[in-house]
């Protein structure tokens, strides 16, 4: 059977149980900031679980895309050296929210997995696992399964502590937990390995393909279990696995899918197809993670997801380049994974030359360190012995973009240690980053069971309101008293809770001398809005009968910014091309923010014609309507909508006559006219691919114009130009003088340092078979290089450091005659008074340069060197 067809049967056959399909999730979880990728069905439907989402179903079914690779799931070194790890791979699941518990999730896997009419997998192949203390589950298995009691085997509490249990999963310290029951297959007994809980465990013989996870309890902070009133069902079954059972394989990099991709990796690297090559398996897997994470948004970059992105593209790369590929090829694999997974996954065809860029200028940016670095490691290797310096792993990272387990691959392959410690002391700043793209931390919720908000603000400013509940440093009060801070949540209001970009609105709610200043509008749940503030005068307390009043103002700015964000989109898009997407939005009544990709800076010839697309369509002044349909109609009806945005089988729609039409649940203007003028005042780049742009609206552009126009008027005076159009000449012939100036300046300079650096060769330090000159002089640090240079070529026996301090930062510049450099290194002279004034630097034996900013330390610093070179002398 075919992976693909084992996909489909899966969700075929849940449907057939009532199940609805439900499309996967992005790779980026959205609005959850403890994870760093979707790596589990579940992940989708976790609020649906804590209570705080309701979908419109109570059975679920999905195929979801996920990686491991980054942060506390991280597979990335197994990868290609076993026969099941993947950074990417498909989670097939099927979900209860409050529906059917343990009996039907059971009875749904042995039917789907042994009917002949699905898998017909042979009974006697399977054997199941279950918590040591869930009788119930055990009881069905023996039961109504019918599976013997040798096959059903109780997993307790085996990792140290009361429920932590490979079968009892946790979502966390506190939350939904609940024992799990797994369904292993066994592949036979030619291969080596033992059941689950017996000493050989680990082996390959007996594969888990299922696990049915039963949330029943809520932990709470003093480790109670308290049982759910509607306890639920996660089940997941991984689709590579199961497809290695289903086509009698025991890797998953077996099955047909992974021969095709297999095969191209062979084809583009020029080397031999062999299913035994670590290599061509880990360039097969990282194509697949690559190129759904591409097509989902992330893209290379120094930080958070674009490093992890970034880590496993040049995994890839040296893996090919082991191989012997010294060309790109990574990006040639795209095709080949497309015509095998692109009906499966329509974005993967859509985006097909997007991610193929992507990867080639990622490639082709690394080759051009690649072949220094490895040349690098290859000699420290060499000299190294059975560790590899510390130094050297900073210097593969820092310099030549080699990250950590890139290298940690290769001297895995070589049985050479790392010297963790030494990397370490040397990764001192870096490191905070690194920390930041794997710690991500859960937001606090306050904790409310009451009823739903009802939302009138998109036609109401002002609505009667009745307290349903009170918060004071998170925790619920009856009363609140005055200055004191909280949130309030009432029955109706009229107040925007911040989603969508746009933040959320302020004002005041009030009963008389009781008044509350509302200083944001957050959801606590799916449905419930709080409004954030703090109580200016009185008291309120739950049940009171209040009014909710808006700011105006405030509603009005953002309202008009956030419908020129849709106008703005709509004319990028037309502008810069249909590659565009939002990355992301800010919308306040100051101004909006929206973050788009795109590959390169937008010039300031298309943002004025966006600028005239979007002045255009305001000043056509049609009307903002919106309208509240299904899906299916809204994609009819040609809604923009994000990718990856989690949206209800109802969804509401924006439409700006023929400018705009997009899914929003913001708050808009009436007309487009309303909007006023619309400037675009900044853009940048805010990571690889993603460009950010600010506009302003109504009269903030005008006064933005405004002070654009005095500006101009001050800089004609300044310059003194008769006009405007003068300014630009008399600006350019003043910098022209300057150059002039400037260069006469570092021409004397450098004839000045020249000229008393030939006396310093004369008053050089006589170490015997080396004449050492280290000195500070006045010049400029470009000037430095010549001058060692010119220094180290009128003698054989020339050491040279020199030094010179500029704008409060130090250059360093070292020369070694080519006789003396068995003995004295440049780059080592330059790095042991680098590291002296907060520096570093390095070069070639006989000429190395290197800076500082600690000026303060240099002379200090000068002063050892000559000890220093006659230790390398003796």
């Amino acid at each position: 059977m075919k992976t693909a067809e084992l996909r489909q049967k899966f969700l075929k056959f849940f449907e057939s149980k009532g199940h609805q399909i439900v499309a996967s999730s992005s790779l980026v979880p959205h609005d959850d900031p403890t994870l760093l990728f979707t790596n589990a069905g579940m992940n989708q439907f976790k609020d649906v679980f804590l209570g705080f989402d309701k979908r419109p179903y109570n059975r679920a079914t999905t195929a979801q895309k996920c990686v491991r690779a980054g942060g506390k799931h991280n597979d990335l070194e197994n990868v290609g050296y076993t026969a099941r790890h993947h950074t990417f791979f498909e989670m097939m699941g099927n979900f209860s929210f409050g529906d059917y518990f343990k009996r039907d999730a059971i009875h749904f896997a042995w039917e789907f997995l042994t009917s002949p009419e699905w898998l017909n997998i042979p009974k006697e192949k399977l054997l199941a696992t279950v918590y040591a203390e869930d009788d119930e589950a055990y009881d069905i298995w023996q039961n109504e399964i019918g599976l013997p009691s040798e096959k059903i085997i109780r997993i307790g509490d085996n990792k140290g502590a009361k429920y932590a249990s490979d079968n009892f999963w946790q979502m966390g310290d506190t939350g939904p937990c609940g024992p799990c029951s797994e369904i292993f297959y066994d592949h036979g007994d030619h291969i080596w390995g033992g059941p689950p809980g017996s000493p050989e465990e680990d082996g390959d013989r007996f594969i888990e393909i299922w696990n049915c996870v039963f949330m029943q309890f809520n932990r709470d902070e003093q480790g109670n279990m308290n049982p759910l009133p509607k306890p639920s069902v996660d089940t997941g079954m991984g689709l590579e696995r199961m497809a290695a059972v289903m086509q009698h394989v025991n890797s998953n990099y077996e099955i047909d899918l992974f021969e095709n991709l297999l095969k191209a990796a062979a084809r583009e690297t020029g080397t031999p197809f062999s299913m035994e090559q670590p290599s061509l398996k880990v360039i097969a897997d990282h194509i697949r993670a690559c190129s759904f994470l591409i097509a989902d948004g992330v893209l290379p970059s120094n930080e958070g997801r674009g490093y992890v992105l970034r880590r496993i593209i040049r995994r890839a790369v040296r893996h090919g380049y082991k191989l012997g590929q010294k060309q790109a090829f990574f990006h040639k694999l795209v095709g080949d994974l497309v015509a095998e997974m692109g009906s499966a996954y329509p974005e993967l065809k859509e985006k097909q030359a997007q991610i193929t860029e992507a990867l080639k200028n990622e490639e082709t940016r690394f080759a051009q360190t690649l072949e220094t670095g490895m040349a690098l490691l290859e000699e420290a290797l060499a000299n190294g012995g059975k560790q590899l310096d510390g130094e050297v792993i900073f210097k593969l990272y820092d310099t030549y973009g080699f990250p950590y387990d890139l290298t940690a691959d290769i001297c895995r392959e070589r049985s050479i240690d790392m010297d963790e410690a030494g990397f370490e002391r040397e990764m001192a700043a870096q490191r905070a980053r690194a920390r930041a793209a794997q710690s991500f931390k859960a937001d606090a919720q306050l904790a409310y069971e009451g009823r739903d908000t009802e939302f009138r603000g998109y036609s109401e400013r002002q609505t009667e309101a009745t307290v349903l509940a009170l918060y004071k440093d998170g925790e619920a009060v009856n009363e609140l008293a005055e200055g004191e801070s909280g949130a309030v949540v009432i029955d109706t209001t009229p107040f925007y809770a911040e989603s969508g970009g746009q933040i959320g609105d302020v004002g005041y709610i009030f009963a008389g001398e009781n008044r509350f200043e509302v200083r944001d509008t957050q959801k606590i749940k799916a449905a419930v809005f709080g409004q954030f503030g703090v109580l200016v005068s009185g008291r309120l307390k739950v049940g009171d009968t209040v009014t909710a009043k808006i700011d105006n103002d405030i509603r009005n700015a953002n309202m008009r910014n956030h419908s020129a964000t849709h106008l703005m989109h709509k004319a990028l898009r037309d502008v810069l091309g249909s590659h565009v997407e939002q990355k992301g939005s800010l919308v306040t009544a100051e101004l909006t923010r929206f973050d788009i990709s795109h590959p390169q800076a937008v010039s300031a010839e298309e943002i004025a014609e966006v600028e005239r697309r979007v002045n255009a369509a305001i000043l056509a002044n049609v009307p903002v309507e919106a309208a509240v349909m299904s899906m299916d109609d809204a994609k009819a009806a040609g809604a923009m909508m994000l990718f990856g945005e989690k949206y209800g089988e109802e969804v509401r729609v924006l439409k700006m006559g023929d400018f705009s039409t997009e899914l929003c649940g913001g708050t808009h203007v009436a007309r487009t006219g309303d909007i006023g003028l619309f400037k675009i005042i900044s853009e940048g780049g805010i990571a690889a691919g993603v460009r950010r742009l600010e506009a302003i609206t109504g009269l903030n552009a005008l006064q933005w114009a405004q002070n654009q126009e005095r500006l101009i008027k001050d800089i004609i005076g300044e310059v003194k130009a008769q006009t405007e159009k003068d300014v630009l000449n008399k600006i350019q012939a003043q910098a022209a003088q300057a150059k002039v100036v400037e260069k006469e300046l570092a021409k004397a300079k450098g004839e000045l340092a020249v000229h008393a650096a030939a006396k310093l060769l004369d008053n050089a330090k006589d170490l015997g078979t080396a004449r050492l000159v280290v000195a500070q002089i006045d010049a400029e640090a470009a000037a430095l290089r010549d001058i060692v240079t010119d220094l180290t070529g009128k003698s054989d026996q020339a050491v040279v450091l020199l030094a010179a301090v500029n704008d409060g930062k130090v250059s360093l510049c070292s020369g070694v005659s080519k006789p003396l450099t068995t003995q004295v290194k440049a780059g080592d002279l330059v790095k042991f008074v680098a590291e002296q004034i907060g520096g570093k630097g390095g070069g070639r034996p006989d000429l190395a340069q290197a800076g500082g900013t600690e000026v303060g330390k240099l002379t200090e610093a000068l002063d050892g060197v000559e000890g220093w070179v006659s230790s390398k002398l003796a």
